[in-house]
């Protein structure tokens, strides 16, 4: 769960080009996002942007001996991430409708984007910290140690909390646990820098339509696709312990 000091339709313009933007620092050398589909969508009543991407990746050095091409893994390797946004501060429980025994498995996260202490020490950039970033156009942060608790009551500011389920599957014996522990490990990490960096971008985003966005993600794509053929790899890499 990651609560933010944005409202929900704020939110989908500053992920969009939030991702747009991140992108182009996590592509190159064959690796990185291939967008195959980003287009918005309706059903039973719920709106949403639906994308599908493809994250081309060279194995991180724990998969090399075990894991290598194999047909086999087709079916057995699942990362699945769903997500509802809430204009809210995290407190509803199972939004995602899952049955009880589901439910029951479930380990709830809350991301603090302003606690230095969840970032890794790789990742961190004073430019991308909400304790330290003060938007000119909004106002909002610095982000003090009782920025949630002070939110709801905050005039200044809307709220919201994006609401993230992070379902694995490794079905591969012997490693099994290791490879989902490691996988939901890293989407932490990646939840806690995108949204760190979403709102040290608002001054960039805060404002655009969305047909400045689709403008923007149409370049953006262009560049990706080159970037990954052209470029070195650059960007994050997996932390193994």
């Amino acid at each position: 769960r990651v609560i933010l000091p944005i409202s929900v339709e704020e939110y989908q313009v500053g992920q969009l080009y939030s991702v747009a933007e991140t992108s182009k620092n996590e592509t190159g050398g064959g690796e990185g996002v291939e967008v195959l589909k980003n287009e918005p969508y309706e059903k039973d009543g719920e709106k949403g942007q639906y994308t599908h991407k493809i994250y081309h990746l060279h194995r991180p050095g724990m998969l090399t001996p075990t894991v290598g091409p194999n047909e086999y893994m087709k079916d057995n390797f699942l990362i699945k991430i769903e997500t509802w946004h809430k204009p809210d501060m995290g407190d509803q429980d199972n939004v995602h409708g899952l049955d009880p025994e589901q439910w029951k498995k479930a380990e709830v996260v809350y991301i603090d984007i302003a606690d230095k202490a969840q970032v890794d020490a790789k990742d961190y950039k004073p430019e991308e910290d909400p304790a330290i970033f003060k938007s000119e156009k909004t106002g909002r942060g610095p982000l003090g140690p009782n920025w949630k608790k002070e939110l709801p009551s905050n005039t200044n500011s809307p709220h919201m909390c994006a609401y993230k389920l992070v379902t694995v599957n490794f079905k591969w014996w012997g490693v099994q646990n290791k490879i989902e522990n490691f996988i939901h490990k890293q989407e932490k990490r990646l939840f806690t820098k995108f949204h760190r960096q979403l709102f040290c971008l608002i001054d960039k985003w805060i404002g655009l339509t969305m047909e400045d966005i689709r403008r923007i993600e149409e370049e953006t794509q262009k560049e990706l696709d080159e970037m990954r053929e052209k470029d070195p790899v650059k960007g994050s890499s997996a932390s193994e312990d």
